[in-house]
């Protein structure tokens, strides 16, 4: 006989929390991709860094707590660096076994004049590719947030969560406009990537 699907009323709950400290950072993050209240909770000590952040709970459809306390006064970046491994370990472990996700998702996502095309696959192989050029880079927020730091959080989130993730610029000129237009896209693709459709693991090979 087959094995009914994983419904809603019996699959496990898909949450995790985990902390992280480290000479440099003290991060905690707790994490619920089913997120029914959808309430996102951040402080990171970078005010523009905390908006993205806010993007990955509003638009992914979790909830979401990240609080961060870094070496800010050499700059931001082992904070935001930190903040992306936790993440993506908190992603990775809330996710389980990842018995009946969707697991692909790509789509065009626009802010403005911005648009930026996403694609990602919970594959458990961590590769990314990263293709949004900024022109001059100038710090945005206070304490300031350096924009190339934008590719290095989303590059040591799919590295801890073990997924392939594509970002590429389409058409832009506000840097503020490119970044929240690529934080919005991945988060609206992990949101439908993470969507319970079946009750197996969609992989050849029995695992993801």
């Amino acid at each position: 006989m087959t094995a009914p699907d994983r419904t809603a009323v019996d699959r496990p709950a898909r949450a995790a929390r985990r902390e992280r400290t480290t000479r440099e950072t003290a991060i905690s993050v707790t994490l619920d991709v089913d997120g029914p209240r959808g309430e996102v909770e951040v402080s990171t000590g970078l005010p523009f860094f905390d908006h993205m952040l806010d993007q990955i709970g509003r638009h992914g459809g979790f909830d979401l707590t990240v609080d961060a306390r870094g070496d800010l006064e050499v700059d931001g970046h082992h904070t935001v660096e930190d903040v992306g491994i936790l993440l993506g370990e908190t992603f990775r472990e809330a996710l389980g076994d990842k018995a009946g996700v969707r697991r692909f998702a790509s789509g065009l996502y626009p802010l403005d004049e911005a648009l930026v095309e996403v694609a990602l696959d919970l594959s458990g192989r961590p590769y990314f590719v990263w293709d949004v050029p900024f022109g001059e880079v100038l710090p945005l927020g206070d304490p300031p947030f350096n924009p190339e730091m934008a590719e290095h959080f989303w590059q040591s989130f799919a590295t801890s969560a073990g997924i392939t993730l594509h970002v590429n610029l389409r058409a832009g000129r506000n840097t503020h406009h490119k970044i929240e237009a690529a934080f919005k896209g991945v988060s609206r693709c992990l949101r439908d990537a993470v969507r319970v459709e079946g009750g197996g693991v969609p992989s050849t090979k029995g695992t993801l």
